[in-house]
């Protein structure tokens, strides 16, 4: 890139010019308010308030807001023509508060742009607490996708009554830091449980109990290695049947813990497994949860709630990714008063690289076909000895991801978007709050658009989402709704996005997250559920209908477990809910394939097709991402119930997950993306051979669209494009070579 034209104005720059200049004027007061403005109120500029008790934190002046009558008032100015499209910026403010009974508040730095066709949009650039006592600095990134009219830059954010300070604001092109480089796990013993003496042959050696509580030895529990731990590491020993038992409990907190701060490897994952029970069930269902602390912070290594005396088991996973002072794994989360009980809890490092080799396996048993071409040709002709190369061009399996208008401006990503993806869904467009702002104000532009490009690339779309069960989602109007009123509302949402889209999504997502979220069922009862998706089906009967949480997979809720998803799931039906398929999202961290897995084979009980609707992986460095990301892709590909795969975004900046993206702001590829084409290209299926007498050619290959080109030995040749479609028997394709002199022509029967 080595010269771009300005999106704003007439102004023209090379990269090279914003790389080291800041687009702000007069950045630090300088020249008094010159190239500033008031947004919605005054700003005058001082050298000190409050008797001298505020000062400038950087330079000799900072200005000051007055007569702010909003949360949206501030400081702003105008960079059009300044700011360039595509180009990663770098925001830092200096701020602080000012006033009498000033509270804590945030500040926001926002950057507002108009389209060249009118559109306003606000991007968020960074996001503070602020107070009066000191100077902090606000910071952030943002990049311009699409050529804007107008570019304003403004920093808002406290309530009213509480004045605005600002020393300082620039805005620079971005650095690019140095990518962190691979870990090193050449030294990392696999599958070596490292919590000590978990069988407790030593009695209690090693562990200790937290809170004023009793801890003792018992015998009893299961002699079995639990399910995960299995599925991971194969056959094991048999437990030796002994367990922690916790007693006297009076906080929730309470339970056994065991230093294992030398154990821990940084940026290795580990997964978590043990034998859970408590010792009376009269105060009802409890929740278990293996906590990994970390100094003063923890993480969750799995939960699960139980309901009776039996032994459960708990499984998780975590990861540390900056090594703290301590570390500690305790059992928690009963309630006080009701006993604990642990046995064969272990924590071990997962082996990604051979979980791959057994995922290649059932990869090629569930996702691969036997494909027999047979080849003739004219009469006399003799074939016998010509090369055979066969190229797959196109995987059939949906591989898909998540899209925003603000995103299809920028022409780089939009190319990224169609080369790699065959199916897609609307970040927030289709959702009641982006259609429906204001009551009876309608906005179905912003999707109208997303679907036409989806449409003019072949690429298939699913519908998210018709509802939102969590209250945080639901708009402030129709929360303000009588229930009569709301009921209406509810009819009109429906009836005006599936009249308008019938036919135009393959799925609909009816009342998203109903594990975590109730308002519809609080408001207007429990039919409310069943009737959405009846209605839904109702008014378009292709889609298939999708329940759609999060969690699911990972054993960190136990609110939503596998089993609670199935019994969520049975129960709508039961209502007369016509579920057809299952959601689930995969915001997971550190994911562990045989826990992934298991949740899988749990939920595919229920014979509906399954999809991941919603995978981000989070990792600061690039190649643990890419890990990660290769784990869900590779056990949803190799699990026969998973019938497609969307990610939850793919670009910096435009998700909803920070560093989850595989290509970076400006358009670079990092580990993670190139790990996905990696793997995308690893599930298409290539051949070459010679033809035999019989005039065959066999092989195995992924589902999908194929080319072969087949040369005799005259050196004639011939191309022809052909499908293998899902089966159990082999898939013949009888090819005709018709003799055109210098070349053939295949004729497929």
């Amino acid at each position: 890139m080595a010269e771009t034209k300005a999106a704003c104005g007439s102004y023209e720059a090379t990269k090279g010019d914003v790389d080291n200049d800041n687009i702000i004027l007069n950045p630090n007061f300088d020249n008094g308010i010159e190239n500033w403005s008031g947004r919605g109120c005054n700003i005058l500029v001082s050298n000190s308030l409050g008797d001298g008790k505020v000062v400038p934190q950087i330079g000799k002046y900072f200005a000051s807001t007055t007569n702010r009558t909003q949360n949206t008032n501030g400081i702003q100015q105008d960079v059009t023509g300044r700011v360039q499209r595509k180009f990663l910026y770098e925001a830092t403010a200096v701020v602080r508060l000012f006033g009498s009974n000033v509270t804590p508040s945030d500040v926001r730095a926002t950057l507002y742009v108009q389209t060249l066709n009118g559109k306003d949009q606000y991007i968020g650039i960074a996001n503070l607490q602020a107070s009066d006592k000191d100077w902090v600095q606000l910071q952030g990134n943002f990049l311009i996708n699409g050529t804007v009219s107008k570019a304003v830059i403004y920093i808002e954010g406290p309530p009213p009554s509480t004045d605005l300070l600002v020393n300082s604001l620039v805005v620079k092109h971005a650095e690019k830091p140095s990518p962190a480089p691979a870990p090193d796990f050449s030294n990392v013993a696999y599958g070596v449980n490292i919590v000590q003496n978990s069988d407790l042959y030593d009695d209690l050696n090693n562990w200790y109990v937290l809170g004023n509580c009793n801890m003792a030895v018992a015998n009893g529990s299961p002699r079995i290695v639990p399910p995960m731990v299995k599925e991971s590491l194969g056959l094991q020993e048999p437990l030796s049947g002994k367990y922690i038992a916790v007693t006297n409990r009076t906080q929730t907190w309470m339970g056994p813990a065991q230093t294992i701060t030398d154990k821990i490897n940084l940026q290795v994952t580990y997964q978590v497994s043990g034998w859970v029970r408590i010792g009376s069930a009269k105060k009802g269902a409890q929740i278990i949860n293996v906590a990994i602390g970390l100094d003063t912070q923890w993480v969750n290594g799995g939960q699960i709630q139980v309901s009776d005396e039996r032994w459960y088991e708990v499984g998780g996973m975590f990861r540390v990714e900056q090594l703290p002072s301590k570390v500690m794994v305790y059992v928690q989360g009963p309630s006080a008063g009701v006993d604990l009980m642990v046995a064969g809890l272990q924590i071990f490092p997962v082996d990604r690289k051979e979980r791959f080799k057994h995922l290649k396996n059932m990869t090629d048993k569930v996702r691969k076909r036997d494909v027999v071409l047979k080849i003739s040709g004219s009469k006399g002709e003799n074939l016998l000895g010509a090369s055979v190369r066969v190229r797959q061009t196109q995987n059939s399996f949906p591989i898909g991801t998540c899209i925003n208008r603000n995103s299809i401006d920028n022409e780089d990503y939009v190319s990224f978007f169609v080369k790699n993806f065959n199916w897609a869904v609307f970040e927030n467009e289709l959702k009641w709050y982006h259609t429906e702002p204001q009551q009876g104000n309608l906005n179905y532009t912003d999707a109208d658009e997303l679907l036409d490009l989806c449409d003019k690339n072949n690429i298939l779309v699913r519908g998210h989402c018709i509802f939102w069960e969590v209250p945080g989602a639901v708009q402030s109007w129709v929360q303000a709704l009588s229930n009569a009123d709301l009921t209406t509302a509810v009819q009109n949402r429906i009836n005006s996005l599936l009249t308008r889209y019938k036919g135009k999504f393959q799925h609909y997502d009816v009342n998203n997250e109903m594990l975590h979220g109730s308002f519809y069922q609080d408001r207007l009862g429990k039919d409310i559920r069943p009737k959405m998706f009846q209605t839904a089906s109702q008014l378009d009967s292709s889609p298939t209908l999708f329940v759609n949480d999060y969690h699911i997979e990972d054993g960190v809720d136990a609110h939503a477990t596998p089993e609670a998803y199935i019994q969520h799931i049975l129960s709508l039906q039961e209502q007369g809910a016509p579920v057809s398929g299952i959601g689930i999202q995969g915001h997971i961290d550190s994911p562990v394939g045989p826990v992934v897995s298991g949740s899988l084979d749990k939920l595919g009980v229920l014979g509906l097709p399954i999809w991941f609707t919603e995978i981000d992986v989070s990792s600061d460095n690039e190649h643990v991402r890419a890990d990660d990301l290769e784990v869900m892709l590779r056990e949803a590909f190799a699990h026969p119930a998973v019938e497609g795969i969307m990610l939850w975004g793919f670009w910096e900046l435009f998700m909803s997950r920070n560093n989850g993206h595989l290509v970076n702001a400006e358009g670079d590829l990092n580990e993670a993306g190139k790990r996905f084409l990696e793997v995308k290209e690893d599930w298409l299926s290539h051949a070459r051979g010679h033809l035999g007498e019989d005039g065959e050619f066999k092989f195995k290959g992924f589902h999908g669209s194929y080319t072969v080109e087949i040369v005799t030995v005259t050196k004639k040749k011939f191309t022809q494009t052909f499908t293998v479609n899902k089966g159990v028997s082999p898939f013949v394709v009888n090819l005709n070579l018709v003799n055109k002199g210098e070349s053939y022509e295949a004729m497929q029967e």
